[in-house]
């Protein structure tokens, strides 16, 4: 079995995680976040996203808080767009680096951004259009790769197409994205070898795990053994998805910085820093971290 000898960790909190929190959280704990989450190691801390306000209130405040992170010369900030108004204002405020988003799912597509597949992938060509125009790095997000919460079992060689559009039209990593946890180890090297069927580098690919049903750690394991080498999670487990009802929060990054420590894969991150910075947003959102090596550790240092 050969495994990659380093991954790269996709923070996602900031973003995907604290958008299903319904408390409004002050932008400076936001901000605060983000600058622990660096100063833990993390190079690629999903910041924000650029959606209309009412769409994702809990994300109002993009341009405020891009200007009170610290940020670090080596460290990506990426936001997500939804369209070209997003990428607009992301641009008025510096940003060099965006996430585009679509799903393998038409309903979860009309649900989400009220347009079809075909329709969204027309909309994130007209941004990757644009952004490359501004030197902007753009990577692609595919929801619903093993499931949908409306039409059930999605299409693995649709996702594969999907990928390699994306691929194609520009965006330099796409990440593949267990919306409503339902994958399982199996079912992910399913999905990994038609994406290197559809001659897709493995290298550019990315997987986004949540642990509805307790599988994620083994689906990024079966990922791993497969070549892939970026995986998205979010401190503390926080998040979830507001469009799919009943989703549990995203695989808790130090739940998988433990098991890459344990693997020998080097990725740059102290656990003890993200652990802390784990149960620093975790207090504050009144709840506790849902990230069992967090949980652990705590107990353990008390």
């Amino acid at each position: 079995m050969k495994l990659p000898s380093s991954v790269k960790l996709v923070e996602v909190s900031p973003r995907d995680g604290l958008q299903n929190e319904t408390k409004i959280i002050p932008t400076p704990v936001k901000a605060e976040l983000i600058n622990r989450l660096t100063n833990a190691g993390l190079k690629v801390i999903e910041a924000t996203s650029f959606v209309r306000a009412p769409k994702i209130p809990q994300l109002a405040d993009a341009e405020k808080l891009l200007s009170l992170i610290l940020t670090k010369p080596n460290v990506d900030y990426p936001v997500l767009v939804p369209n070209l108004q997003g990428l607009g204002r992301a641009l008025h405020h510096g940003v060099k680096s965006i996430a585009v988003f679509t799903a393998v799912s038409n309903t979860f597509n009309l649900r989400n951004i009220n347009c079809n597949i075909k329709d969204s992938l027309q909309r994130i060509e007209q941004v990757i259009v644009e952004a490359q125009k501004h030197h902007i790095k753009i990577r692609g997000y595919i929801s619903c790769v093993l499931g949908c919460p409306y039409e059930g079992e999605t299409d693995m060689t649709l996702t594969a197409e999907i990928a390699k559009r994306l691929l194609d039209l520009g965006c330099f990593e796409v990440s593949l994205g267990d919306t409503i946890g339902v994958g399982t180890p199996g079912k992910t090297q399913q999905l990994l070898e038609k994406v290197i069927t559809n001659k897709i580098d493995i290298g550019k690919i990315a997987v986004h795990f949540h642990d509805t049903y307790g599988q994620a750690l083994a689906n990024i394991f079966a990922s791993l053994q497969l070549g892939v080498s970026v995986i998205d999670a979010s401190v503390a487990g926080i998040g979830g998805c507001p469009y799919a009802k009943g989703a549990s929060g995203n695989v808790a990054t130090e739940d998988v910085l433990y098991m890459l420590n344990g693997l020998d894969i080097k990725t740059g991150v102290d656990l003890n820093k993200l652990v802390e910075t784990g149960n620093f947003i975790s207090n504050y959102l009144g709840h506790q971290s849902n990230s069992k090596v967090a949980k652990a550790i705590s107990a353990r240092d008390c």
